[in-house]
C-alpha cells in the first residue's frame, strides 16, 4: 500500500507528525509518501516550505517526498483540474513518477473542498479518503456538497484538538471517523521545531522613539528586565476586502490598546505573511500615537515559534488560530479584537471565516467555556456534551451557525437550531445570526412579517381624492 499525504503548510507537517507519533493516524501498512503542495499565488518568489528550517524533522516521519508543484509548472496546485476522461491517463502518470507501481493507494489530503485535494481524490478513483485540517474551519461546515462518488470513500476526519471537547461540523453529513490530534503531541511537535530551527537573531525594529535592542536573541524576553510583552499577531484583512484600509489601522490600534489596557508598553508586531507593507506602516503610526514600544518581527518562524521563545505575557489578533494555540497548549493570556465587526461584515452568511469568528468571539468575548472545561469532566469525551450528557452551549452555538451557513448539508441539525435560537432570542447570543437568515430559514428570531402594502389606486384616501376631484369640476361646470 502507498499511503499519499497532502501537505501545503509546515504547520500541517508538524500536525500530521503529532498525528503518527501519538497513533491518531494508524501504523503505516506500506509507503509513506509527503505531497508537497505549495499553495502561494506566486510561487516562484516565496521560499517552499519544504525548504525551511525544521522541515527535516517533522518529514522523518515519511519514506520520501514528492514536488506536485514541480509537477504542474506552471500552472500552480490550485489549478490541478483533469478532465474526466484524463483521469485514468494521470493515474497512469503519477504511478509512474510517483514510483507507485500498482499497489493500493490511500490519500490524506486537506482542504477537501478544492483542488489539488479533489483532483487527486478522483485521480486515484478507488483510494480510501481520510481528510487531515489543523485549524478552526474544521469546526465548520462542509462549503460544497461532496459527490456521493467521493462520498463513500470517506475514512477520517483528523483534527487537532484546538478548543477542547469541542466536535468539528466539517463532512458531518458523511460521517467520518473523528480522529482528534492531543494537543500535548502537537506542543511537542512545536518544540522539537523550535529546537531545530537555527538561533538566528531575530531582527526587531524600533518605531516608537523609545530607546531599544536593535535584535531579540532567540529564547530572550524583551531587553528591558521584568518588563511585560504582548505578541501581537497581524493579519490581512483590507487584502480580503472584509475591512478597509482604515478599518484596519484602527485595528491595529485597538489591539496596541488591548494591550495597554493589561499595563504593558512592549509589544512585538508579527505581520501576517501575505499582509503588505500598509499593515506595518499602520501600527507604526498607531504605536506613535500610544506612546508604545514596538518592535516589528521580521523572522518567518511561525508565530508557534515565537511564542516559545518570546515567552509573551499576552497574544492579541483578531480571529487567528494561534489565539487558541496560545490558549492551549502553551497557557499564555489572549486577547481578539474586532470579532464584533467581522461578524457583521463577513459576507455572504455562508463564509468560511465566520466559524472561527464565532468560536473566538464566543470564548475570548462572551465567556464561553470550551465543552472540556466545562465542571465534571464535561466534553472529555469528544462528544461536545456537559456532564448531563446534553450539547455544551459552546458546541450548541457552532452547531447553529454552521446549521445557518449550510442548511441543507446539515438538515438534520434543524431541530436542535430551532431549540437553540428559541431561547437565544432577544440575548446577547444573536449577534451571530442575522435576521434575514433567519427569516430565509423560517428559524426563531426572524424578522416580523410585514404588513401588505395597498396600490396607490387602490388605497381609501386615493379613491376619496379621485371623487373630490370629480365633485370640484362638476361644480366648475354649472357655475356661470
Amino acid at each position: 500500500m502507498k499511503e499519499l499525504f497532502v501537505v501545503s503548510t509546515l504547520y500541517q507537517c508538524v500536525a500530521l507528525a503529532a498525528a503518527i507519533d501519538e497513533g491518531a493516524i494508524p501504523p503505516a501498512a506500506g509507503e509513506r509518501i509527503l505531497v508537497l503542495s505549495n499553495n502561494s499565488l506566486v510561487p516562484e518568489v516565496s521560499v517552499p516550505f519544504h525548504e525551511a528550517p525544521g522541515f527535516a524533522e517533522a518529514a522523518s516521519r515519511f519514506d520520501r517526498t514528492v514536488d506536485l508543484n514541480a509537477l504542474v509548472w506552471p500552472r500552480r496546485p490550485g489549478q490541478f483540474n483533469p478532465r474526466a476522461e484524463e483521469l485514468y491517463m494521470w493515474q497512469r502518470v503519477l504511478r509512474a513518477l510517483w514510483d507507485l507501481g500498482d499497489d493500493r493507494v490511500e490519500l490524506y489530503v486537506e482542504s477537501i473542498q478544492v483542488n489539488p485535494a479533489v483532483a487527486l481524490c478522483r485521480i486515484f478513483s478507488s483510494a480510501r479518503i481520510s481528510v487531515h485540517s489543523d485549524g478552526l474551519m474544521s469546526y465548520g461546515p462542509t462549503r460544497n456538497p461532496i459527490s456521493r462518488e467521493m462520498a463513500q470513500r470517506f475514512k477520517s476526519l483528523i483534527y487537532v484538538d484546538l478548543v477542547p471537547g469541542l466536535v468539528p461540523q466539517l463532512l458531518r453529513e458523511n460521517n467520518p471517523a473523528l480522529v482528534p490530534v492531543d494537543r500535548t503531541a502537537l506542543r511537542r511537535g512545536m518544540e522539537e521545531l523550535a529546537r531545530a530551527l537555527p538561533e538566528e537573531h531575530t531582527t526587531l525594529s524600533a518605531f516608537s522613539g523609545t530607546p531599544a535592542a536593535d535584535q531579540l536573541k532567540s529564547g530572550a524576553r524583551a531587553e528591558a528586565a521584568g518588563q511585560p510583552t504582548a505578541l501581537v499577531l497581524g493579519q490581512y484583512l483590507s487584502e480580503l476586502n472584509i475591512l478597509s484600509s482604515t478599518e484596519e489601522i484602527e485595528l491595529h490600534r485597538t489591539m496596541l490598546q488591548k494591550a495597554l489596557d493589561r499595563g504593558i508598553r512592549y509589544c512585538v508586531f508579527k505581520p501576517h505573511p501575505s499582509a503588505g507593507p500598509g499593515a506595518v506602516t499602520s501600527i507604526q503610526a498607531a504605536a506613535a500615537e500610544l506612546g508604545l514600544e514596538l518592535h516589528v518581527l521580521t523572522s518567518t518562524s511561525p508565530a508557534e515559534v515565537v511564542m516559545q521563545r518570546l515567552k509573551p505575557d499576552l497574544v492579541v489578533s483578531c480571529f487567528s488560530t494561534a489565539l487558541m494555540t496560545a490558549k492551549y497548549l502553551f497557557n499564555i493570556d489572549v486577547a481578539a479584537v474586532g470579532t464584533d465587526v467581522l461578524l457583521e461584515r463577513l459576507t455572504p452568511y455562508e463564509n468560511s471565516n465566520r466559524i472561527p469568528v464565532t468560536i473566538i468571539d464566543a470564548l475570548l468575548e462572551r465567556c464561553y467555556a470550551a465543552p472540556a472545561e466545562i465542571p465534571g469532566g464535561a466534553g472529555t469525551d469528544g462528544t461536545g456534551t456537559d456532564g448531563a450528557g446534553a450539547a455544551a452551549p459552546l458546541q450548541r452555538l457552532v452547531e447553529t451557525v454552521a446549521y445557518c451557513m449550510q442548511p441543507d448539508t446539515l438538515a438534520t441539525v434543524r431541530p436542535s437550531a430551532e431549540a437553540f435560537l428559541a431561547t437565544a432570542d432577544g440575548s446577547p447570543d444573536m449577534r451571530y445570526f442575522k435576521r434575514r437568515r433567519l427569516t430565509k430559514l423560517d428559524l426563531p428570531g426572524a424578522l416580523p412579517p410585514r404588513e401588505p402594502k395597498l396600490s396607490r389606486s387602490r388605497h381609501p384616501l386615493h379613491r376619496a381624492r379621485r371623487v373630490g376631484i370629480r365633485w370640484a369640476k362638476r361644480l366648475a361646470r354649472r357655475t356661470p
